[in-house]
């Protein structure tokens, strides 16, 4: 119980000091004077989140510069725990960008935030492309939604467009959430049916020593005959692979 509470403790003062990098960010932003430090002081953040949640990242590999990084969804923590990892930029669906705090830093990193069913999806994925030709590794989510981590849902071939930009290379990453005496995935850090933000967190809070394996596979180099189901599946058969599943029951 104290040890909950401690934790408890930290994260609001975690969640503080981001509201106070998050408004000087701001600030200097409405000034006209972008702080070229922004990307690296949202790393900082994601990594103490990490450590205040008392979660253990073993990773395995890099990821690639300038490469459009698909992973595995399993939970809100998957944003943090990556982007920990580098300077990374995100696809994200636009309910995140409403979440407290969370999203208003997502935002100031520059993660691009689409709206199912809009007509913003052109100039989202053009965003993105610069981004990837410019150098910064993007992050994608092509279950399009989180599973519980004992599985792995359909990925939808339609972001793989980006894949299909000359120079391009996509880099499978696998997550997966398990205790470090239990090799089983562990559903605590699933964000899944009703699941919302403070729900999560608590629950999360509650779980100590949650270890995060990521592994970071070798990047592809798609030909540019290459369509998008192919990607979509040449993927998800490594991730599942990497996570220890069977590829055609993932």
């Amino acid at each position: 119980m104290l040890t909950t509470g401690w934790r408890l403790l930290r994260l609001v003062e975690h969640l503080l000091t981001g509201t106070m990098i998050g408004l000087w960010i701001h600030l200097l932003d409405r000034l006209g004077h972008p702080p070229a430090w922004t990307a690296r002081a949202v790393r900082w953040w994601n990594r103490r989140l990490c450590r205040v949640l008392g979660l253990t990242l073993e990773v395995s590999g890099r990821v690639a510069p300038g490469a459009l990084v698909v992973a595995n969804h399993v939970s809100w923590l998957d944003v943090p725990v990556l982007g920990a990892q580098g300077e990374l930029g995100f696809l994200s669906k636009s309910e995140v960008r409403r979440w407290p705090l969370i999203g208003w830093l997502a935002h100031l990193a520059g993660t691009h935030f689409i709206v199912r069913g809009a007509h913003q999806t052109e100039q989202v994925m053009q965003g993105i492309a610069d981004d990837l030709r410019g150098g910064r590794a993007v992050v994608i989510f092509p279950e399009g939604t989180t599973s519980d981590g004992q599985g792995l849902r359909r990925f939808h071939p339609r972001l793989f467009a980006l894949a299909q930009i000359p120079g391009t290379r996509v880099q499978p990453v696998a997550i997966r959430y398990q205790y470090a005496d239990h090799p089983a995935p562990e559903r605590a850090a699933a964000y899944t049916d009703d699941d919302n933000l403070v729900l999560s967190l608590l629950r999360i809070v509650r779980h100590p020593a949650l270890r995060v394996r990521i592994e970071c596979l070798a990047p592809l180099a798609p030909a540019p005959s290459a369509r998008r189901h192919e990607l979509a599946a040449q993927t998800r058969t490594a991730i599942a692979r990497s996570l220890d599943l069977q590829p055609e029951a993932a």
